[in-house]
């Protein structure tokens, strides 16, 4: 039996298995394995692997080649969960991504706070990588796209960083926006004033602002003019200056109304557009204005572009596969249907293909 000190535990080696023992003196087993042992689910379903977790010990043991980066993957983590922060499956899967040694691209993500929740008593503080890029890249433009699939962060992020910005003067207010595809824009038949008709569909944005700054708060600013929440037919005609417009699920967009919202923007103001091209609600999704700016204005000084992907979801891990699932899905529909326009007209339809990003 060979014997040698690590710097968590030690190392047996016994009939070509291994074992090491790590230790957790000094950590919060909660902080570290998540609720209900999610963060140690996670990491035994993407090694296969099982790990026994007794008092204040992490034992591993097996004959797996990635036995080592199993272990660097849980000394990383403790080291994180060590110095007090709750390890979040976003950091768990952060890790696992790089092989253990993302350790400090998690603390770069941590000195990167957007805004305070004084609902949450926390920073808001991107949790992947491609975050911190789409966190940057609205610092440093006046036009953001995000697109990706949903769960990945992109509407959360938008309204902090529009939160942080009227916080430190840099706007005078924020506008939200959506496309209210499902009453077809036209809102006039259902009853109460303009927010009870709109507020089904815009709740989404109103339960991130209630996250970070409660529902009160949001009610005041309202009131105040500070924020507004509206469809995006009613921004036909009016200049927004000094303000961050945000629109969300701008993939059901037409491609007039996404420049009829694009030249809304005046002096002094910044937009994020949001959105997944891959949830598209239009009759005709090659209309949908997403698609088509992706195209246009790539590369255009000024405006930059954020794609996000599964891995990038930081929901329920079964998010990431369920997503997965149905974009497996679509594509094979996709195909079908091109292979049966390409039997009747002799042709593929390849712009079909492209429209559908």
């Amino acid at each position: 039996m060979g014997r040698e000190f690590y710097l968590f535990g030690v190392i047996l080696v016994k009939n070509k298995e291994r074992r090491r023992i790590l230790s957790l003196a000094g950590v919060d087993p909660l902080k570290l394995l998540g609720i209900g042992d999610r963060n140690l689910k996670l990491i035994e379903g993407h090694f296969k692997q099982d790990i026994v977790v007794r008092g204040d010990k992490i034992i591993v043991s097996g004959q797996s080649k990635r036995f080592d980066e199993l272990s660097a993957v849980l000394e990383t983590l403790i080291r994180i969960a060590a110095d007090g922060r709750p390890v979040s499956e976003g950091d768990v899967l952060t890790v696992l991504q790089s092989g253990g040694s993302g350790g400090e691209r998690i603390a770069s993500l941590d000195e990167s706070a957007v805004y305070y929740s004084t609902v949450r008593r926390r920073s808001v503080v991107p949790r992947s990588v491609r975050q911190k890029e789409y966190v940057d890249a609205i610092r440093d433009n006046d036009i953001v796209f995000a697109i990706g699939p949903a769960g990945t962060g992109k509407t959360y992020l938008a309204i902090a960083m529009a939160l942080a910005a009227l916080k430190h003067g840099e706007i005078e207010r924020i506008f939200v926006s959506r496309p209210v595809v499902e009453a077809g824009e036209n809102l006039g038949f259902l009853p109460g004033d303009l927010r009870e008709k709109i507020d089904p569909y815009v709740r989404p944005i109103y339960d991130s602002l209630h996250d970070m700054i409660g529902a009160e708060k949001t009610q005041r600013m309202l009131e105040a003019g500070l924020l507004e929440v509206a469809p995006l037919a009613y921004m036909r005609g009016r200049t927004l200056s000094n303000a961050l417009a945000i629109l969300d699920e701008a993939q059901n967009s037409t491609v007039m109304q996404m420049k009829m919202f694009l030249t809304r923007l005046g002096v002094g103001a910044k937009a994020i557009i949001t959105g997944d091209i891959t949830q598209i609600d239009l009759a005709d999704s090659s209309q949908s204005g997403l698609v088509a700016v992706s195209r246009i204005l790539d590369g255009v000084e000024g405006i930059a572009f954020v794609w996000f992907g599964e891995e990038d979801v930081v929901r329920h891990r079964l998010v990431k596969r369920i997503i997965k699932a149905f974009t497996g899905i679509g594509v094979r529909e996709r195909r079908e249907s091109a292979d049966r326009a390409g039997e009747g007209t002799g042709a593929v339809e390849g712009g079909r293909e492209e429209s559908d990003g």
